[in-house]
């Protein structure tokens, strides 16, 4: 028998489960570092256009969230209530991140904007089917505190590993500078062939993902009995469970959170490239340090919920990295780091990005395992085990809160006065300073907000192991 959640599963099926995250790892690491740079300025579509098609996508996305959540809860299928999703979505999500990153020759600039929408919107509602059922599973393999923190940490490890594998390969292999194009940024099918090997890894990690959970299928918590459901039960049911006060802490923990995620990420080559002044070779070089940082998280998140109970891990983790992360920025500011070009602020940067990133992923995995743990909790109130609600309302407001930070970093580079085309060097100093401030300045404020909403969740590990007990007791197991 399969080690469903009754037990512990085994390391393949949590490796299978994390395998999983890679898919997602690799696409919002495209989306949300890379699609503003390479259509804005290495294409020429105008940024404000760039930001209208983003949002446009994410809003229609997270609509699209609670449906499939909803539906994936109640699914009644001989593959059980997530797998008929994942399978469904294995092409769809690599064959539309395959178009967004190969537009056709012959548009240019404000041309390629209808071309831009249609294929986010599609990966983006692919991704959806394929990311809230697959994600939903780590409730459901096992009810064990801890053990979901494995889980959680090896889904967020994966999703780390390959997205940052794949940007390494963008860097070091695609985007080579020539004297023509001495950044490396402006190497046009360099881009195209990331693309392309991006979709490979997308499709390849969500089938073993599939794969590696089938066996599990039988021993999943099966779907509600069948039942006569209309328009108004669907909502009264989604919002009944949302109500849950643990969830509404991490709700918006999450959106503060992941407004940071977007600035950060929508700004982060402008600044390596721009602020700091590293060539591509150096950038790629500090992404590879990451990998050293998703391993040391795999061990801190772990340990550290052991320790601390996750809660507690993840407000002190949390307010050390999320301090940590802008400090470089305004330390530069007040002239206090040492000179771009110089080996010494490659090398600090470096060193501060190690540690700060583990701690920055230890927090994620934290809080990914906070969200399961919130589905016995609700099924005591409500009756239901509503796991695709609670992480596609998760997943919902991660959307709509990234839209949130790609406008205020698209608002920085507006107020920063920042010319799409223009090479590093040519940037005014002005341009780099309102660059800086912006960057710097927001991050803090959303992480700290961040750490405030996490500060009202209410579960632990006696609390958790006790609504495990009362729903033996209320479907009669020993």
């Amino acid at each position: 028998m399969a080690a469903g959640s009754q037990g512990k599963p085994s390391l393949v099926t949590r490796i299978a489960f994390g395998i999983g995250g890679a898919a997602d790892g690799v696409k919002n690491n495209g989306m949300d570092y890379m699609l503003l740079f390479f259509y804005s300025q290495i294409l020429g579509v105008p940024a404000p256009l760039v930001f209208a098609a983003l949002m446009i996508a994410l809003v229609i996305d997270a609509i699209s969230d609670p449906v499939v959540g909803y539906w994936s809860d109640n699914l009644r299928s001989r593959l059980g209530r997530r797998h008929p999703f994942i399978y469904a979505a294995l092409i769809p999500i690599a064959l539309t991140y395959f178009c967004v990153w190969n537009p056709p020759a012959q548009f240019a600039g404000a041309q390629l904007f209808p071309w831009l929408l249609a294929f986010t919107i599609a990966v983006r509602l692919s991704f959806t089917l394929y990311e809230i059922p697959s994600t939903a599973l780590a409730a459901e393999l096992t009810g064990d505190y801890h053990t979901r923190t494995e889980l959680m940490s090896y889904r967020y490890f994966f999703a780390w590993v390959a997205g940052l594998a794949v940007q390494v390969f963008l860097l070091f292999f695609l985007l080579k500078p020539t004297p023509e194009n001495p950044s490396g940024y402006f190497s046009i099918p360099g881009w195209h062939t990331y693309g392309t090997a991006a979709a490979i890894v997308i499709f390849s990690a969500a089938l073993l993902c599939a794969v590696g959970t089938h066996n599990h299928i039988p021993h999943l918590k099966p779907p509600p009995a069948a039942r006569q459901i209309t328009l108004g039960t669907v909502f009264r049911e989604i919002f009944e469970t949302i109500s849950n006060p643990s969830f509404r802490a991490l709700f918006l923990a999450t959106l503060c959170g992941l407004i940071a995620t977007g600035i950060s990420a929508t700004l982060n080559q402008y600044i390596n490239g721009y602020f700091w002044g590293f060539r591509t070779d150096q950038t790629g070089v500090l992404t590879i340090t990451v990998f050293i940082s998703a391993f040391l998280a795999l061990g801190i998140a772990p340990i550290a919920g052991r320790a601390l109970g996750k809660k507690r891990a993840a407000l002190i983790i949390g307010f050390l990295a999320f301090t940590i992360a802008p400090a470089p920025v305004f330390l530069r500011l007040f002239g206090l780091m040492p000179a771009n070009g110089t080996d010494l602020l490659f090398y600090t940067i470096v060193i501060v990005s190690v540690f700060d990133v583990a701690l920055i992923i230890a927090a994620q995995m934290l809080l990914g395992s906070m969200v399961a743990d919130i589905v016995e909790d609700s099924e005591i109130q409500t009756g239901r085990r509503s796991e695709g609600i609670f992480f596609a309302g998760i997943s919902f407001i991660r959307k709509l809160s990234q839209g949130v930070g790609v406008f205020v970093a698209t608002m920085i580079l507006s107020i920063s006065q920042f010319v799409p085309g223009t090479p590093p060097d040519q940037v005014a100093e002005t341009s780099l300073k309102g660059l800086g401030w912006g960057y710097a300045a927001s991050l803090l404020a959303a992480w700290m907000l961040m750490l405030l909403c996490v500060s009202f969740y209410r579960i632990s590990k006696e609390s958790h192991e006790e609504n495990l007990r009362q729903l033996k007791e209320r479907h009669g197991e020993t």
